[in-house]
């Protein structure tokens, strides 16, 4: 029943009833005198039914007993013994009644009696049922990077709001790192003056930070949508930043003549560290009791992830104190610099939380432990009895693409589909009660170093904060992955009301193409095609006409000529699930192969990353640029144009970076290699790069012929550099006489 209106996340329990409710502009929508919740609720409820369905509604103070006179209405109502988040939802063919013991739990069935209303309707029906609704776990969120790159206030609050609709109640809210400092402290004003501002490689200045009467304003806005915003200030590393606007907090001292440390502009694991001094505890302590004046929350994330402690061992002032203290084994300074901080947010009434690498000896039984590396810190974690949240990478990572589609923005290469996260299953079945009472919920995480637009946000955390949002609130016994596609559908619509820039990618159609002697053969498939799927099929044109719900179907391989153009698209019954696919075929498609086309020789940190004037992000290995294209015919010595994109080497890799193939070019800019029958096999052909060195973007380079030799071979592309920067990437490559 509630797969009707595309409700998300899938109630506890749904029991149908005989007939259907007609939502019309005649409903009326009461709500109990003196109950300020309800009212709030139930004049969101109507707000949203406006936007989506242009349906407003009277809301009516105290006159509940109205409903007894038949006339139709929607109630909202207390009732005890119903837990924090619980509600209960009747739908009679005269009366909805949503009924809660606790403020979320009215929130909450509001949000779903929208959801039952499928988008568009109006007047509509909503079946008669029952729901008896309350989530499995109690912590549900998601962490928002703004350090790395800025999102306005007017983002934030969008985010909050489709947070809520699916039962998401954690935003954690990451405000600082080694590429900025975003939260307004007034204490110590050039954390924001100076640490919120970088030079990014081309030049330009980038950051802005958040007002404290700017937050004030989201928290409050985000408490009557009842989701929490858990703030996040780094340390003991991440600190770059901070240091540059206050370097006396710096564990590591400037060389006399050496320039100022700025804010980082470079991705990547930094060394910067806070010192152990008692005035950089001072500051920080001064720090957090402001944004524990800010942020109501009972808890506050420290960080504590990636403290590289090289700084600390270099620094005579950090070893005398480590002395001092009695502190020699691998990690012990940061257990004591987290325990510290703990017990200075113990005592003003708040918890730490903290990311998995600070579960160490000592760590104190009221510190939350946010496992990223994986699932074992979690149960590290709640066996040891402390709480725990699962926020695994690359499960519940948002900054990873969600299919190999050219639509996707820049992120990382592995893929982690809505499919891969609807099935990541927090229950750990090794923990007894006890302790699996310390699992406190799930979270993903959307890091944007390479997510440098609002839109881009929402493209990777929609629909895949659906799938989060299901398995934090729904039994593993109810989830059901073709269930829960066909309710993503209404679901869409309702993004689409709003504006969102939600992914598409799970019903996009994908093409794999192949040249026929005058034609093209075409495969079109797309990620929903799974086992017990709802019939969510693919429908095309080749008359340049949009498709529709009457369109061909798709079923076998089509058979395209030369010269036409295929649109196709997903349609769900008469419902369009995806944006339309369009395909032009000329006589360059089966010469060309894109970024995309191509395979990497390795993946030691695969990225796709955006070049100046690129139509898509290119995918590139950024510790080996280097791509196979499989089975070319290279009897007749055919003609090889490539067209490659200069990108910033702007990465801090530590050791690793001298693990990358760097200095083996023959001329002053480097050469694409091309190799045949393997990497390892001598090159045939040389690309001079010269000609697009100074480009702002994609550029081909002067066209070369490959050596005759019969037959079908793999060619590997591989760049040879003289130095780091730039970092080259492969656009595409066209392969003919």
């Amino acid at each position: 029943m509630a797969a009707q209106g595309g409700v998300i996340p899938l109630p506890a329990e749904t029991v149908s009833g005989v007939g259907s409710f007609n939502v019309s502009p005649a409903t009326v929508v009461r709500v109990p005198p003196g109950d300020r919740d309800a009212g709030a609720t139930a004049r969101y409820l109507v707000e949203l039914w406006t936007r989506t369905n242009g349906l407003t509604l009277p809301v009516n103070v105290g006159a509940a007993g109205t409903a007894r006179a038949n006339i139709p209405g929607i109630e909202f109502q207390r009732r005890s013994g119903l837990g924090a988040e619980a509600y209960e939802l009747d739908v009679t063919p005269l009366r909805i009644t949503v009924s809660a013991s606790a403020p979320a739990g009215l929130f909450y069935g509001a949000v779903t009696l929208w959801q039952l209303l499928p988008p568009g309707d109006h007047p509509g029906q909503i079946p008669a049922q029952t729901i008896r609704d309350a989530p499995i776990y109690r912590w549900r969120g998601l962490m928002l990077d703004s350090a790395r790159h800025f999102q306005s206030p007017a983002f934030i609050r969008s985010m909050i709001d489709w947070m809520a609709w699916h039962k998401l109640n954690e935003l954690h809210w990451h405000l600082t790192d080694d590429q900025g400092w975003r939260l307004e402290i007034r204490k110590y004003p050039r954390l924001t003056s100076v640490g919120a501002w970088r030079v990014d490689p081309n030049g330009t200045r980038y950051g802005g930070f958040y007002t404290q009467d700017e937050v004030r304003g989201i928290v409050r806005f985000a408490a009557a949508r009842h989701v929490q915003i858990v703030p996040e200030i780094e340390m003991p590393g991440h600190a770059t930043a901070a240091i540059a606007a206050y370097p006396s907090l710096g564990a590591a001292i400037p060389e006399a003549g050496a320039p100022a440390r700025a804010v980082s502009a470079k991705w990547g694991t930094h060394t910067h560290l806070f010192n152990l001094d008692a005035g950089t505890f001072r500051f920080l302590e001064d720090v957090l009791a402001e944004v524990i004046e800010i942020f109501p929350s009972p808890a506050v994330h420290i960080g504590g992830d990636e403290v590289v402690e090289d700084e600390w061992k270099a620094s005579p002032e950090v070893q005398a104190r480590a002395r001092q203290l009695g502190l020699n084994g691998p990690g012990a300074l940061q257990a004591y610099f987290t325990q510290k901080i703990g017990r200075y947010l113990a005592a003003h009434a708040r918890r730490s939380i903290g990311w998995d690498e600070i579960l160490r000896p000592g760590l104190r039984r009221d510190a939350i432990v946010m496992s990223w590396h994986g699932v074992s810190g979690a149960h590290t974690a709640a066996a040891a009895g402390n709480d725990t949240i699962l926020a695994p990478d690359p499960a519940l990572y948002f900054d990873h693409r969600q299919s190999t589609l050219p639509i996707e923005p820049p992120g990382r290469l592995q893929v982690i589909s809505l499919e891969d996260v609807y099935r990541f299953e927090p229950h750990d079945a090794t923990l007894n009660d006890n302790q699996r009472s310390h699992v406190l919920g799930v979270q993903a995480n959307l890091w944007t170093e390479h997510i440098k637009t609002e839109e881009r946000v929402q493209w990777m955390a929609l629909p895949r904060a659906a799938a989060l949002a299901e398995i934090g609130w729904s039994a593993a016994s109810r989830r059901d992955l073709p269930d829960f596609l066909g309710r993503l559908v209404p679901m869409f619509a309702r993004y689409r009301a709003f504006g969102l820039n939600y992914a598409d990618s799970v019903f996009a159609p994908n093409a794999e193409i192949s040249r026929a002697a005058e034609s093209f053969s075409v495969r079109l498939s797309n990620q929903a095609q799974i086992d017990g799927a709802a019939p969510i099929g693919i429908r095309y044109t080749l008359d340049g006409r949009e498709p529709s719900a009457l369109s061909a179907s798709y079923d076998t391989p089509l058979t395209v000529a030369v010269g036409a153009e295929l649109r196709a698209a997903a349609f769900a019954g008469s419902s369009q699930a995806s944006r339309t696919a369009v395909l032009h075929f000329d006589a360059q498609t089966a010469l060309r192969r894109d970024n995309h086309d191509l395979e990497l020789c390795s993946d030691g940190i695969g990225l796709l990353l955006e070049p100046n004037g690129a139509n898509t992000p290119l995918s590139v290995d950024i510790m080996n640029p280097c791509w196979i294209d499989r089975g070319v015919d290279l009897s007749g010595g055919p003609r090889l144009v490539a067209a490659v994109a200069p990108l910033p080497f702007n990465y801090e890799l530590g050791a690793d970076a001298s693990k990358i193939r760097v200095g083996d070019a023959r001329t002053a800019e480097g050469e694409l290699e091309v190799h045949v029958g393997g990497c390892d096999a001598p090159s045939l052909v040389e690309l001079p790069l010269a000609a697009a060195v100074d480009a702002k973007g994609v550029t081909n380079l002067p066209p070369q012929r490959l050596p005759r030799i019969a037959g079908r071979h793999d060619l590997c592309l591989r760049f040879a550099r003289p130095r780091l920067n730039p970092l080259w990437a492969l656009a595409s490559i066209e392969i003919g006489e």
